[in-house]
């Protein structure tokens, strides 16, 4: 198994694509740390993982605050000594016009989708330095290209990250061999769409219903794939979009 014994700390794990990766990891032997606010949920996963003969502990945290964040990192070094992957994939999107100035969904989206990333590097960054290894995944969007309704805040959020990941990846690789990848998929079906608000947006995006989505498992597929590779291979970007998604 290509991730056998690795740790790896995986943000918003308690749902979507958080979930998915931490048991498509745990299955190829990984030692999974899952965080994000839904204690129960993290404890169902965990559950779900053990069954299946892998390894997990939970850890809650608001990826917003520095300091749980420190005490994730903090208590996955007393449980397992060393930090091998981040999986940094908490994320909001509560999409709407400007002109409505839903000025405190700006600030959460803000606060999640780029201080909590930048907080997650921020806390694993001193092990990884120190190993000279590891890897850190980002989760960006589609959206960090191309702007779309009601996507102001959201598409420069993930934009945000999108760019991060790239300034990571050349002051970090080459000095530290720490590889860094930016996943960016496209439409996905998980509960991302279930902070959006504005009646708007919610009647326009009924029309996508017909679509078929990405799962939440396509992207753990992708993370795998970009995170098994060779220590000289690094994935800078994966783009997946839904095949029927323009």
């Amino acid at each position: 198994m290509k991730m056998k014994d690795k740790v790896v700390i995986i943000t918003g794990a308690s749902s979507g694509i958080g979930e998915a990766t931490a048991i498509k990891l745990a299955e190829n032997g990984a030692r999974v740390v899952l965080s994000a606010r839904r204690q129960d949920k993290l404890q169902e996963v965990k559950k779900a993982i053990v069954k299946n003969g892998g390894e997990a502990m939970v850890v809650t945290a608001d990826v917003t605050q520095k300091k749980d964040f420190e005490e994730v990192v903090s208590k996955t070094l007393e449980a397992y000594g060393t930090i091998d992957v981040l999986v940094n994939n908490a994320g909001l999107m509560p999409l709407s016009y400007a002109e409505k100035l839903k000025t405190e969904e700006w600030d959460k989206m803000i606060d999640v989708n780029i201080k909590g990333v930048l907080n997650g590097v921020a806390a694993v960054l001193p092990t990884l330095t120190k190993n000279k290894s590891g890897h850190i995944v980002n989760i960006s969007s589609t959206a960090a290209y191309k702007y779309f309704p009601g996507g102001s805040v959201y598409c420069a959020t993930k934009a945000a990250v999108k760019m991060f990941s790239e300034g990571l990846r050349q002051e970090l690789s080459p000095k530290y061999g720490i590889n860094i990848t930016s996943i960016e998929p496209g439409a996905v079906s998980t509960e991302l769409l279930d902070t959006i608000t504005d009646k708007d947006i919610l009647e326009q995006l009924s029309g996508m219903k017909n679509m078929t989505t990405l799962e939440a498992e396509d992207i753990a597929e992708a993370i795998y794939y970009a995170v098994t590779q060779p220590k000289r291979v690094n994935i800078n970007d994966v783009y997946i979009m839904p095949s029927e998604q323009q």
